[in-house]
């Protein structure tokens, strides 16, 4: 897996995500853990959308799960960002990078997120997968650098993959609760928002999928603090 950093205002690299590499395929689907019988997580169907503005929404809802999801770019323009992405951005492998200016494609992107979700970001890591063994595992983005109460906007271009969430309580061998694992498919061109306070209380992964053949590129937008 390979990563690119962007940010308005040059600084030090955020510290190093509470993430591990997975080698083993994850089979999560919604309700599919055995014994999982607690509340089953609600999804809204789209056109639902109350506080967005905008394409039909997604409404993803469980305990201490708050996410919204869309497409928010059509297939043509969507793949023409991807070609940007693929020919524009220099990836590089490893967790030690330095923070590089914004290019043109990822202030679009960033713009029109902030466009319809109303929230400004100055921070975006970028992960290109270059098939379904890149995978990421089990981890939360709660780095100390990102501001309170500000979401997470995740932008999907190339392979439609699969993203799952799994409550920090429902982890390990003896669990002290019993949650369903809720997966989503993140499509090609799509937004997913994770509003707090998702990341206090739920990982997430993109676990292996030794099927999908194509480059998948996922950019997340975060707010960052200024340092003192």
């Amino acid at each position: 897996m390979d990563r690119f950093l962007g940010k308005e205002v040059q600084g030090s690299l955020l510290g190093k995500p509470e993430e591990q590499e997975q080698s083993t395929e994850e089979g999560a689907t919604l309700g599919d853990d055995k014994g999982h019988t607690r509340k089953r997580p609600r999804t809204d169907p789209p056109g639902n959308a109350t506080h967005l503005a905008g394409p039909s929404w997604r409404h993803i809802r469980a305990e201490g799960l708050d996410c919204d999801y869309t497409v928010l770019f059509g297939k043509a323009e969507a793949d023409e960002i991807f070609r940007q992405l693929e020919e524009k951005v220099e990836y590089f492998t490893g967790l030690t990078l330095s923070p590089k200016p914004w290019i043109p494609v990822l202030e679009c992107i960033r713009d029109r997120v902030s466009g319809l979700t109303g929230h400004t970001f100055n921070f975006v890591l970028l992960n290109r997968y270059k098939d379904g063994c890149d995978h990421i595992g089990e981890h939360r983005d709660d780095e100390r650098e990102l501001a309170p109460r500000s979401p997470i906007a995740s932008v999907s271009f190339g392979a439609c993959r699969d993203f799952c969430f799994r409550h920090k309580d429902s982890r390990g061998k003896n669990p002290r609760q019993k949650l369903e694992v809720v997966r989503l498919q993140l499509a090609h061109g799509s937004l997913l928002m994770m509003n707090p306070p998702t990341n206090a209380h739920w990982y997430h992964s993109l676990p292996v999928r030794k099927k999908v053949l194509a480059p998948r590129v996922n950019l997340t937008f975060r707010k960052i603090l200024p340092k003192k």
